[in-house]
């Protein structure tokens, strides 16, 4: 079991990592192959292979800087780094992106000649070199390699839709269609990164997990034999994976230490349950002064 494990998250770092390296290379045969042609769709796709590599990039340092433990500045650990990238991620994207509204709207109004056959040419080549990514990341199986799949897979929809403009701009001259479909491409970055943010923040705010239902947790300590309330209860999550729960609970009786270690136990058991990987319980009595504000 100790050597699978060790093969698939060996093979997990491989693909990431090949496919980052695959990403970039790509990007700068884009931003050279925009300039050429004179596309702002090719550079908006650019802008948008940019973001994946970086995502991909720092997706594959933090995955190896999450496996340190805690250290005296960061007792967490240093899994919470992850957010830190995507954050990074989101702030590049939104940059590049603005950028290249601000030059595809005004060729909106004045169309310039592009180059519609290094336009198909790139346009198949980011096919074969982002769906290649895609087969090698889809045979993984965990969920890291899944969602880097799922990004490539948007990429090879977007030189899609490249090689088909750049052939409609071939047999009809529209030019247009070129800073249409940057357009296209910046806003549907741009609905990824809304997306994303909308993710990380509540995680960065220590938020509740969503998927986590407070009052059915509490019910459930409560059904535990001995127990009269819970209280003080707070849940966050470090990155969206590993919950944290601290958490007050009152005894009916009191209870000498053996019985509290089990006590204990069967109150893990249903945090673990619900997905709670790290829990601090304190047990109260009745009409016990807790010291916190919040139990008032």
């Amino acid at each position: 079991m100790s050597h699978n494990h060790h093969h698939h998250a060996h093979t997990e770092k491989s693909n990431i990592g090949l496919a980052f390296f695959l990403n970039l290379f790509f990007t700068v045969i884009e931003l050279i192959g925009g300039v050429l042609t004179n596309s702002i769709a090719i550079m908006s796709d650019a802008v948008h292979d940019f973001g994946d590599s970086l995502s991909l990039g720092l997706a594959w340092y933090f995955q190896k800087l999450s496996k340190k433990g805690s250290t005296k500045q960061y007792s967490y650990g240093y899994k919470r780094f992850s957010l830190l990238g995507a954050i990074i991620n989101c702030i590049v994207l939104i940059v590049g992106s603005i950028y290249i509204l601000s030059e595809a709207i005004p060729r909106l109004f004045s169309p310039q000649e592009t180059h519609a056959k290094g336009m198909f040419l790139l346009a198949v080549l980011g096919i074969v070199v982002n769906g290649f990514a895609v087969l090698r990341t889809r045979k993984g199986s965990s969920i890291n390699e899944r969602i880097v799949s799922l990004h490539l897979l948007e990429d090879v929809l977007g030189w899609a839709a490249v090689l088909v403009g750049s052939v409609v701009m071939y047999f009809t001259g529209w030019t247009i269609i070129d800073p249409v479909l940057s357009l296209c491409i910046a806003c549907f970055v741009l609905f990824n990164v809304v997306k994303n943010i909308r993710l990380v923040l509540p995680i960065l705010l220590q938020g509740t997990p969503a998927e986590l239902e407070q009052e059915h947790l509490i019910k459930k300590i409560t059904e535990i034999e001995n127990i009269e309330n819970v209280h003080d209860l707070h849940i966050w999550s470090l990155d969206e994976a590993y919950h944290v729960l601290t958490v007050h609970v009152t005894l009916k009786t009191a209870l000498p230490m053996e019985k509290l270690a089990e006590l204990k136990e069967q109150i893990r058991a249903v945090l673990n349950e619900i997905g709670i990987v790290h829990a601090t319980i304190e047990f109260e009595m009745i009409d016990e002064n807790c010291g916190y504000k919040s139990c008032v």
